[in-house]
């Protein structure tokens, strides 16, 4: 029996969830989520029924992304390969989390303002994106100086923001792409055109109650 996902492809926070565990290499059974139409095991839990969600099989639940982040570090014996996602720096994971909390609270708010503007009419599209920008621009200077967040690894830092960063660049791609943020685009792709988040992204069906549970991460040359 293995740990159960409760996930949405297209979500950032159940990207960044999958792409923790798949850089791991932490097996678990996945279950893709429609979320009009939520399965009853999920909703049976109780309280949210948002996803990304883990069920371990102690049963305990994982209700954030964050919080299956945490958990896939802690269920790998090989340390180093932990340490190089989440260093065991007390100040160094402090500063990650500071920048995790920024993209959660504050860029992610003007995100979802920029891209259905036509629901926040007390603005424009314009001064949503150039609200959002704020963040970018932090972020281009940071990436001025290394290829990551914090260097020349990829962290957790990197896992819990990018997803984010590619909605904005979505929501109007002929603009970002020509843009100021030319450090910001090299992140993303890299991300984006890697081998890991084609995994990722790998499209399963809608679960249905009593349907065997898909296995995650899909085995390839990355296994």
């Amino acid at each position: 029996m293995l740990p159960i996902l409760y996930s949405f492809r297209r979500c950032p926070y159940a990207i960044r969830a999958r792409y923790t565990i798949a850089t791991l290499g932490v097996p678990v059974s996945l279950r893709e989520v429609v979320l009009k139409a939520k399965p009853e095991s999920l909703l049976a839990l109780g309280g949210r029924s948002s996803v990304p969600q883990l069920i371990d099989t102690n049963g305990t639940r994982y209700p954030e992304s964050l919080d299956i982040i945490y958990w896939a570090l802690s269920q790998i014996s090989d340390q180093p390969r932990a340490d190089s996602l989440w260093p065991s720096s007390a100040i160094q994971q402090n500063k990650m989390r500071a920048w995790i909390t920024y993209n959660d609270r504050f860029f992610k708010h003007w995100l979802d303002r920029y891209k259905y503007a036509d629901r926040h009419l007390e603005h424009t599209e314009e001064y949503y994106r150039q609200r959002g920008e704020v963040f970018l621009k932090r972020l281009e200077k940071r990436l001025a100086k290394s290829t990551y967040l914090f260097g020349e690894t990829m962290t957790l830092a990197d896992i819990a923001i990018f997803p984010f960063i590619r909605q904005f660049a979505g929501v109007n791609s002929t603009w970002f792409e020509a843009s100021e943020y030319k450090k910001v685009r090299e992140w993303l792709t890299g991300f984006l055109d890697s081998e890991l988040f084609q995994m990722v992204m790998t499209k399963f069906p809608k679960w249905e109650e009593g349907e065997e549970s898909p296995l995650f991460p899909v085995k390839s040359s990355l296994s």
